[in-house]
C-alpha cells in the first residue's frame, strides 16, 4: 500500500468518526427534547398558571 493510500484510510477513517460523534449527539438532544416535550404533555412537575386569566389559582373566601 502506498502512502497516499493510507493517509486517505485515515482521513476517512477520521470523517466517520466524527460523523458518528456528530450524529451521536444529535440523537441524544432529540431524545432530551422529546422527553421535555412529554414531560410538559403529561403536566408533570409544578402545575403552571401562565395561561390563565387574574384571580384564577388565587385563595378562595368562603367565609360569606
Amino acid at each position: 500500500m502506498d502512502m497516499m493510500a493510507m493517509v486517505s484510510t485515515m482521513l476517512a477513517a477520521q470523517q466517520g468518526a466524527l460523523q458518528s460523534n456528530i450524529a451521536a449527539t444529535l440523537t441524544k438532544q432529540n431524545m432530551d427534547m422529546e422527553k421535555s416535550t412529554i414531560l410538559t404533555l403529561m403536566g408533570a412537575g409544578q402545575p403552571s398558571l401562565a395561561n390563565v386569566g387574574p384571580g384564577v389559582g388565587g385563595n378562595l373566601n368562603v367565609t360569606a
